[in-house]
């Protein structure tokens, strides 16, 4: 069983129906010395004093027994100490079992009594309207008490495990990545002091993961300043460096720049700092304006409409483009269209792609496929940026490899409008 109010309730149930069970059979089978044997043997010797001895006709003894049949309107049977029977009136009842002394006895008509005779005779009374069997009786009223428990225990187990389910929603949530989860605190007990322990625990991470990414923010932003004025001062001390040494060393000076922008921009899209604007932006034309950037880039799809912030959608489909050109093979494809009522855009490109097992890690930051960045996809944060992006305008990034297009990333994002048109360049 998969939920735990299930095991709760038929745990209550199994035990109510074994209380039940075990009621019936001490009441079956419990010992004969009971008041209710003592009651069995003052009813034989009153009803031996009603009786002809056991030496008496078998004329006396019928006439006996009609006689007592016709007063307490009852089934009655008369049986010898070998349980034969001497006189019967009204229905036939059944002889008194060989190894039972005073006791109820059932038999095809119901429940009737069989009470030993001081001198070893035996009689069977049965009421002419049978009553129920005593065992049953007492079956059907525990029977009604389970059912009573049962039906009040449903709600307060459901309600319980209702609120661990919540819990377990709100652990899910937090884990997915939604650090402002928290979960209602109901009552004063154990499952209430565990989800206000989980809500201490929530706003604790919350706060330190807020604090480090605001802390990566400002480092990122600060480092600004110091590494101007470095190009600056490199760029003045270079006017007597020529050659291969002056282009490496402008390079990594580039490189370091970019790598900081993306850091700072990264964090604050974590952080949610970003004032992103909301506008509506044709994708098919953003597309044409960055893929006139890069050679050997061909584009190709639907004119779609998205709302979003066009600065940042730039970036990610700059980064889409950088990552094709700088690890895979041109040429170069961009598609936009359509896919299950959503704004699609996607980059591919010649190259043999990744393996299955790195395609999540791809977007992860500073990851390095296989041997190294010549093999892998990214060593930066281009593609966590794109990832961070999409989500930021409530789409997705994924690595859509196609039949004959094994290098290709896909980016899905939310429609603006309806309106769609066809076109090819």
């Amino acid at each position: 069983m998969k939920h735990l109010y299930h095991q709760l309730y038929l745990t209550i149930i199994a035990s109510l129906v074994l209380v039940v069970l075990v009621a019936g059979l001490l009441w079956r089978l419990g010992p004969s010395d009971t008041p209710a044997s003592r009651a069995f043997e003052i009813a034989g010797e009153l009803m031996a004093a009603q009786l002809p001895p056991a030496s008496g006709g078998a004329m006396v003894q019928q006439q006996a027994i009609t006689r007592l049949h016709d007063r307490l309107d009852i089934d009655l049977g008369l049986f010898d100490s070998a349980r034969r029977p001497l006189a019967t009136a009204g229905r036939p009842v059944p002889p008194p079992p060989a190894r039972q002394s005073h006791g109820w006895i059932y038999g095809h008509d119901g429940a009737a009594w069989a009470i030993k005779l001081p001198d070893s005779r035996w009689i069977v009374a049965r009421p002419s309207l049978p009553p129920h069997r005593p065992v049953l009786r007492l079956i059907v009223f525990l029977g009604g008490i389970a059912l009573a428990v049962a039906l009040c225990a449903y709600p307060v187990v459901r309600r319980l495990t209702r609120r661990l389910e919540r819990l377990q929603q709100g652990v899910e949530q937090l884990g997915s990545g939604d650090l402002s989860a928290r979960v209602e605190v109901e009552g004063r007990d154990e499952v209430a002091r565990l989800a206000a322990s989980f809500n201490r625990a929530a706003g604790r991470i919350e706060e330190l993961v807020r604090a480090h990414k605001l802390l990566l923010a400002n480092t990122s932003h600060e480092l600004r300043t110091p590494l101007s004025r470095i190009r600056i001062g490199v760029e003045l001390m270079l006017e007597n460096i020529r050659g291969r040494g002056r282009t490496e060393l402008l390079r990594d000076i580039a490189e370091l720049d970019r790598l900081i922008d993306e850091i700072l921009l990264s964090s604050r899209l974590d952080a949610r700092a970003v004032n992103r604007a909301d506008e509506e932006i044709d994708l098919l034309a953003l597309a044409a304006e960055e893929g006139a950037r890069y050679d050997d880039c061909t584009l190709e799809g639907q004119s779609v409409t998205v709302f979003g912030d066009r600065g940042l959608l730039q970036r990610m489909l700059r980064n889409l483009l950088d990552n094709a050109q700088r690890y895979g093979r041109v040429p170069i494809e961009i598609s936009v269209g359509l896919r299950d009522g959503l704004a699609s855009i996607a980059v591919s490109d010649q190259g043999p792609g990744v393996p299955e097992s790195e395609r999540e890690l791809i977007f992860s930051p500073f990851y390095r496929g296989g041997s190294g960045r010549e093999s892998g996809r990214g060593t930066g944060l281009g593609l966590t940026l794109v990832h961070q992006i999409a989500s930021n305008h409530g789409g997705t990034a994924r690595w859509a490899p196609g039949r004959d297009k094994p290098s290709r990333i896909e980016v899905t994002l939310p429609l603006a409008e309806n309106r769609v048109t066809s076109r090819k360049d």
